[in-house]
């Protein structure tokens, strides 16, 4: 089931969730404009959710490239002709079942196509007159992050409503997640965050939840 969120009058954001694995993908619809971030969902029901908003779909944001949140991307670009986005760092998982995890899980072979363009922190996307700020969180995997827009932060799996990402898989590193925690509590405490997994919570809850 979808669950929308009326962040203000122009702009929504839509959770496809569960998707596999339990995780989550957001629609963020703006002017008629939509962006996906992470591709967990399926692709007709992403389709249809876009169809029911009336939205075209510009571009797919990956938060890291673990299998679980990817699952889509190429059937979409196909459908829509949208580039997939991903930090630099996590650009080798896209294309390697060992680094995006589904050869650790289930002992076989899963590959997608390589990301359309490449981020760095500090990086920033246009979206209509909203701007999506690209945050480097390292931790999870090598090139995780966040993804700030307005008072919205789309962490995937850097940091949950009551807890954070596991660092044993590889580009993990409990260290490097620490500190990037460590950076993400120093913004302001009342950004709702929408997590790769679970439910939404603000930056005090979780901050909170995790003893910060």
């Amino acid at each position: 089931m979808n669950i929308y969120v009326e962040v203000s009058e122009l702009m929504k954001v839509i959770s496809l969730s569960p998707a596999a694995w339990e995780s989550n993908s957001y629609l963020l619809v703006h002017g008629g404009k939509a962006l996906l971030v992470d591709a967990g969902a399926p692709t007709e029901r992403i389709a249809e959710t876009l169809a029911s908003e009336g939205a075209t779909l510009s571009a797919i944001l990956l938060t890291h490239g673990h299998f679980d949140h990817i699952l889509s991307i190429d059937a979409l670009r196909d459908k829509y002709g949208v580039p997939v986005y991903v930090h630099r760092g996590d650009a080798p998982m896209l294309t390697d079942s060992r680094k995006n995890a589904y050869a650790y899980f289930f002992r076989g072979e899963r590959s997608w196509r390589a990301a359309d363009r490449l981020l760095s922190g500090g990086d920033t996307i246009p979206f209509g007159d909203k701007t999506v700020r690209v945050l480097h969180t390292p931790g999870h995997t090598e090139g995780s992050v966040c993804y700030r827009v307005d008072d919205l932060l789309f962490s995937g799996d850097t940091v949950f409503a009551d807890g954070y990402g596991r660092t044993d898989l590889e580009g993990g590193s409990y260290e490097a997640l620490t500190r990037s925690l460590t950076t993400l509590f120093a913004l302001p405490e009342g950004l709702t965050v929408y997590p790769g997994h679970g439910m939404a919570a603000t930056l005090e809850q979780a901050k909170r939840n995790l003893g910060f």
